[in-house]
Parts: C-alpha cells; structure tokens; sequence
C-alpha cells in the first residue's frame, strides 16, 4: 500500500468559512446554519436559523453555500466535534463556526477525507491550529498546511465504504428513532389537543374539553421532584459512591436512546439515595440554556435506558429529576413536551446575571394540566411506552455501531489493518 503526504490546502480546491456576519433573522425563511446546528450525519433543522431571500443570495454569493461533496467541520468551540459530508446541495447557508473544505476528487474522496479528520491522530494535530481560549478556534491560513499521509484513491474508496457502512446503519436508525418520537407526540395532540381520541363522538364537552376531564395545578400530579447533584470528581469518605449524571445538554441524546457515559462522578451516600433515578422518572432543565433554546427540555427514563448506563444515575444539579405515580408517568411527559413545542414552557423562565433560570415553583403552582379519564391516560402510556422502550434499544444499536466503527476508524486509515476483497480484516506487519 502506497502513501502519499500532502497539505490539507494541496488535498482542497477551496478552504473557506461562512458568513461573519448574522443577517435578521426570521421565523421562516431560508436555514442558515452554525456549530450548534451540526450533528454526526448532517444538519438538525429542528432550531435553525432563518434569514429573507435577499440575505441568503447576500450569502450564496459570498459562497457560504455548502456543495454536493463538500466536507464540512465544526470550526469553532468544540473543533472537529462532529465532520460530515454534504450529500446534496440545497439553498441553505452557513456562518463561520463552520468551515467548508473542498476536495479535490483526483487526490482525496470526500468519504474517506471525512473519516480522517475524525481520528484521534489528526484530531490531535489540530491542536496546533486552534487559537483562542474562551472559544477556541481552528485558524483556516495554518490549517491548510497542516499535512497529512493518504493511500491512492481506490485503496480510500474501499476504506470509506467499510466505514461509512456503520454511519449509514446509524442514520437508518436515527430515522427510525425520529419516527417513533414524531408517531408519540402526534398521538398525544390527536388524542388530547385536537380531542380526537377512542369514542370522542360520544363525549359531552363544555368548555372544549369533555364533562368528564378535569383541570388541576401541575404540582398536583407531581407528587415527587427534587433538585440534580454534581459531586465530586475524586472518591473519599464523604462522597463514596459512584454514578453518572444527566445533564442539560445531554437531554437530546437520552431521548435518541444514548446512555452519555461522559460524566462520571462521586456522591454523598444519602444524596443518591434521595435522587438516583428509577424507571419512568423525568430530567427537566431548569438552569443554563442558550439564546433560542428556551429551558424546559424533558427526557424520560426507560428501564433499558438505565441497564445502558449499567451503574446508578442522577440528574444534574441544574436539572430537577420528576416523578408520578398518581397518572401514567408517560401522559405527563408528553404534556411537559407539548408546552415546549407550543413555547408555553416559557413563561416561567427568567434570566439573570446571563443565566437562564426556571421558576419552577410557580410551575408548580399556576401551570394548568388537563387530566382526561384515567383508562384513556393508560391507554395512551401502553402504546407510548413501547415507542419509547423502541428507541432506547435502537439507540444503544447505535452506541455499539459506533464503538465497533471508531475502534475500525484508526486502525484502518493508518493502514495497519486491511480489509481483503473477502471482508476479511488482515493485521498487518509494521515495518
């Protein structure tokens, strides 16, 4: 196998950034993207930017408009965090937390330069290409001379399709696990919002809800909820037992069924054994947040989401872990999820010294939840809950795909194992 070594500027036809300016943005419009918008796959539109026809064409002229085969890299904060490449152009654009690199097909393939940069090796070059310590940066001019070693294009074409063989079964399951949640939440507004649940003909309504239901305090059905721990990072007499912990920012990922085995801490006896979660608790932020992400985000905890984390879990100190047991546990997380989705969360945030903060004992108190009829609540928890046993396993598919890739990663584009036309992995010898 031979290689070759050249400069990320010698391997691109084009090293650039976006925008460096922010254009008035709007409700609807057309996506403009930054760091926080990026996944492992590709963009999440779910809290994008928007920006008026005049601006974006402002930006595609700038060419801050990613194309087919572009490979793009989270360029400021957590550098490198998440590389993909752009599978189809679209009239989208992005800001300069984004770098956008350009192939050039006759010396580098897109799929294979994408896993490069996601090696420990290269991720660990790139320290020297970062300025910036409050935000650290990777700084484009001296990025591109930094070199790198690369086999002939076929031999790149055959280790790109091995390993992104595990991110295509990944992003299928993704999209399954997206399905399964979309079908949950749609159920709890056809049912519960647009009122159209089993037999709604034939209930009495007042007041558009039914005779039957009934309109209670939050704080009602909440019969079990309590602030988040930290700990401590070393273990000693006082803080003698381990555990994870679920934090704010790890929410989305619980809910795609990822056990984030990132933080790991000591704790008081007494204070796990007062918030160490059980199955069919809730986390619900309450502090921190960002700007256009409100606080209030909610994930549930499954039985085979904490047989992932494998040890005792709690959440966070600026989490509250929620519990009931007086309604099916389900119905009120997908009425938490509602409030969010509809931004009736927000009321009870509040922002000082730059941190956002949640009121949540006015929650309690003044937040209003309808209670429909015990067996039709039931109802919906059965079929919800088989959704969301779904996605945990499903996302532990793709934490194990993952593992398998990434122990592969290294391994392969360093050229110290091969694959043969068989699919046999073949260790090679190290001169």
């Amino acid at each position: 196998m031979s290689w070759k070594e050249y400069t990320i500027g010698e391997l691109c036809i084009k090293v650039t950034d976006g925008s460096h300016f922010s254009p008035k943005e709007l409700t609807e419009g057309y996506p403009m993207f930054s760091v926080k918008d990026m996944t492992e796959n590709g963009f999440d539109y779910s809290d994008v930017k928007r920006v008026s026809k005049e601006d974006y064409l402002k930006l595609e002229r700038g060419d801050c408009k990613p194309k087919k085969g572009d490979v793009l890299i989270a360029k400021d904060g957590s550098y490198l965090k998440h590389v993909f490449v752009c599978k189809e152009e679209k009239e989208e654009a992005i800001l300069s937390s984004i770098a956008i690199l350009r192939p050039d097909k006759n010396k580098i393939e897109a799929e294979y330069f994408m896993h490069l940069l996601r090696t420990p090796s290269v991720k660990g070059m790139m320290e020297s290409f970062v300025s910036g310590s409050a935000l650290p940066r990777i700084v484009l001019k001296d990025f591109k001379k930094m070199k790198l070693s690369i086999p002939e294009p076929k031999t790149q074409q055959h280790i790109a399709s091995i390993l992104s063989a595990y991110d295509d079964l990944i992003e299928v399951n993704n999209d399954r696990i997206k399905l399964l949640e979309e079908t949950a939440r749609e159920l709890y507004k056809e049912w519960f919002v647009r009122m159209r649940f089993p037999e709604y003909k034939k209930a009495k309504f007042k007041k558009g809800i039914p005779t039957d239901w009934r309109i209670e305090p939050i704080g009602k059905i909440i019969d079990y909820h309590i602030g988040g721990g930290w700990g401590n990072d070393n273990k000693d007499n006082q803080f003698s037992v381990a555990g994870y912990v679920i934090r704010g920012t790890d929410i989305p990922k619980v809910r795609a069924g990822q056990a984030n085995q990132d933080v790991y801490r000591f704790h008081k006896a007494s204070n796990m054994k007062s918030r160490e979660l059980i199955e069919d608790d809730m986390v619900f932020e309450t502090a921190g947040g960002s700007e256009g992400q409100p606080l209030g985000r909610t994930c549930y905890i499954t039985q085979e989401m904490l047989d992932a984390y494998g040890d005792k879990v709690m959440a966070a100190s600026f989490c509250k872990q929620i519990r009931t047991t007086c309604i099916p546990s389900l119905y009120l997380y997908y009425f938490l999820n509602y409030l969010y989705d509809t931004g009736m969360i927000e009321a009870y945030q509040v922002q000082s010294t730059g941190i956002s903060n949640y009121q949540f004992e006015p929650f309690l108190k003044f937040q209003q939840i309808i209670l429909p009829k015990d067996e039709l609540m039931q109802s919906f928890h059965d079929k919800a809950i088989l959704m969301q046993k779904q996605i945990a396993i499903l996302g532990q598919q793709n934490t194990q795909l993952r593992q398998i890739r990434d122990r592969l990663l290294p391994r392969l584009i360093s050229g110290k194992l091969e694959v043969k036309a068989n699919g046999i992995f073949t260790e090679l010898k190290q001169n």
